[in-house]
């Protein structure tokens, strides 16, 4: 693999992006960088975060509505999205290796992980009803 050369604002992406637990979009991480950084484009953000998933530094979470939202922490982890407001959260609930062997029995292949999202209406969301 290529060596990457040091980049400054890619370093303050990644950074921005490991200190955060909401699952931010690459608007969001924009307009917190560009508070210390004015001079930051969101195509430089969007091509970082890009680079940085490629390179297995950051992952990016995709529901099939809505923009896309990235996640610092690599850890096998599920999480919940709130179909109401869009808020993605990190659900505590350990992954399942049983999941990997049922699904394993069905497909014939072999079966190393899996990625899973759970949706509903979050707590916040319920309150306003």
């Amino acid at each position: 693999m290529k060596t990457l050369k040091y980049s400054r604002q890619r370093e303050c992406i990644k950074n921005c992006l490991m200190g955060r637990r909401d699952h931010p979009t690459a608007d969001h991480i924009y307009l917190s960088i560009r508070e210390n950084d004015p001079n930051i484009s969101l195509g430089t953000v969007y091509r970082n975060l890009n680079l940085l998933v490629e390179l297995g530094e950051a992952r990016k979470l995709s529901f099939g509505y809505g923009p896309d939202r990235f996640d610092g922490d690599l850890t096998p982890h599920y999480h919940f999205v709130c179909r109401e407001c869009g808020s993605v959260s990190d659900l505590p609930l350990k992954p399942s290796d049983q999941l990997n062997h049922l699904a394993q029995s069905c497909c014939g292949g072999r079966i190393d992980s899996h990625l899973t999202y759970f949706y509903g209406v979050c707590q916040d969301c319920l309150k306003k009803v």
